[in-house]
């Protein structure tokens, strides 16, 4: 591509907004903008309403004080269980059509409520599709022991999305099997959810791969504390192989080295273009992409949150509004979808949160849109594991080239 051209297109990405990634209703600013080239440390997040815990009680912010700086070395996980990124699926390099598939990669941050989980996995049965969780580790850790995680630079006990109840551990533990045994993959969102300047910008690789260990740790052990019996964990977790960073943050070659040391594959956490995905820092950088909103000059990202910040500043709206504003989510997505067609077929990635924000206008949206699109002969609705290894199979090429 010629410079000029280089220049309109980051102009275009870089008018974007950074995702404000929380499990809660949120409401304030996007933190930064994305870039061709991830930025190692974003700053800013928006604000919002106090967090709470899956039960819905708020829940405390602790004072900010220094941690220990951790050893680097991930911890082993042994003796291994059920695989949290299983591949049943195998795809063609290309199509009748002479192009690749078009990937369609469907995404979720949190991944607590017990509705949603079967909204989603019930919607993915009717149309073959497999999906990717990305799992917060105090989702499956009782409040009563919840001291046992000590986050950098906050007290032990610290979640900004609070903790569980030995009830929705268990109901959680159960359902996590059954959306693997579906073909669904479990990744991970990390722990206490810290964003902007107290959040995780600041963390080493050595207080990521802390982090990464808590996470194993909770969801090791958690089932087993919340029962209080011996419990089998729903999956390894050393068996998890991509992530998402809470609200896109993090300096991007620190938390990937931590990354790396595990030997994950995928990050999920950046922003970018829609074109075909490339391997950064050693693994493959699967971006939140940049897209108009139909009917404006608006950008933002495949985010449900950016696209209500874009739609309405991240304010509820009134109900007579909602179908005009589901409207233009879906008209978004198809634009999004017609743009990867013309480019040749690049994968398209689109996240959310297990939420009902604004109405359900996003969670509704994007159901319609995967209702309609995952049939379409050309595409193919696939987890980032499964796009992972189409990619490494065949090299990343996307011409099917072997």
């Amino acid at each position: 591509m010629r410079p000029a051209v280089n220049l309109v297109a980051a102009a275009v990405v870089v008018a974007a907004v950074l995702v404000g990634c929380a499990d809660i209703e949120s409401s304030g600013r996007p933190s930064a903008t994305p870039s061709e080239t991830p930025t190692s440390t974003p700053s800013g997040t928006p604000t919002g309403t106090p967090p709470k815990t899956p039960s819905g009680t708020p829940s405390k912010t602790p004072s900010r004080t220094p941690s220990p700086t951790p050893s680097v070395k991930p911890t082993p996980t042994r003796p291994r269980g059920v695989n949290a990124a299983p591949v049943t699926r195998q795809f063609p390099a290309r199509l009748a059509n002479g192009k690749p598939p078009l990937f369609l990669v469907v995404s979720f941050d949190g991944a607590g409520d017990l509705a949603l989980w079967h909204h989603w996995r019930t919607l993915a049965h009717q149309v073959d599709a497999r999906m990717t969780f990305f799992l917060s580790g105090p989702y499956l850790y009782p409040a009563s022991h919840r001291t046992d995680y000590k986050p950098p630079f906050h007290n032990p006990g610290a979640s900004d999305i609070g903790w569980s109840t030995p009830t929705t551990v268990a109901a959680r533990t159960t359902i996590l099997r059954e959306a693997i045994a579906e073909g669904h993959e479990i990744g991970t969102h990390v722990n206490g959810h810290f964003c902007g300047p107290k959040g995780v910008g600041e963390w080493t690789t050595a207080q990521w791969t802390a982090e990464l260990n808590a996470f194993d740790q909770m969801v090791r052990t958690g089932p087993g504390l919340a029962a209080g019996k011996t419990v089998a964990a729903p999956f390894d977790p050393a068996t998890v192989k991509g992530m998402r960073t809470p609200c896109l943050e993090g300096n991007r070659a620190a938390y990937r080295r931590a990354m790396s040391y595990r030997g994950m594959v995928y990050d999920a956490s950046a922003t970018g273009y829609l074109r075909w995905p490339t391997k950064v820092d050693g693994l493959w950088n699967f971006p939140l992409q940049g897209v108009t909103l139909a009917g404006t000059s608006k950008q933002t990202l495949t985010m449900d949150y950016n696209l209500w910040y874009a739609q309405t500043k991240a304010r509820k709206a009134p109900l007579a509004q909602v179908p005009q504003l589901r409207a233009q989510v879906l008209a978004t997505y198809r634009q999004a979808l017609a743009r990867s067609r013309a480019k040749g077929n690049p994968p398209l990635f689109l996240g959310n949160h297990f939420n009902r924000w604004n109405n359900s206008v996003y969670s509704d949206a994007l159901t319609t849109f995967v209702k309609e699109t995952c049939k379409q002969p050309d595409v193919r609705c696939v987890s980032n594991i499964e796009l992972a290894g189409w990619l490494s199979k065949y090299a990343g090429v996307p011409s099917g080239r072997h």
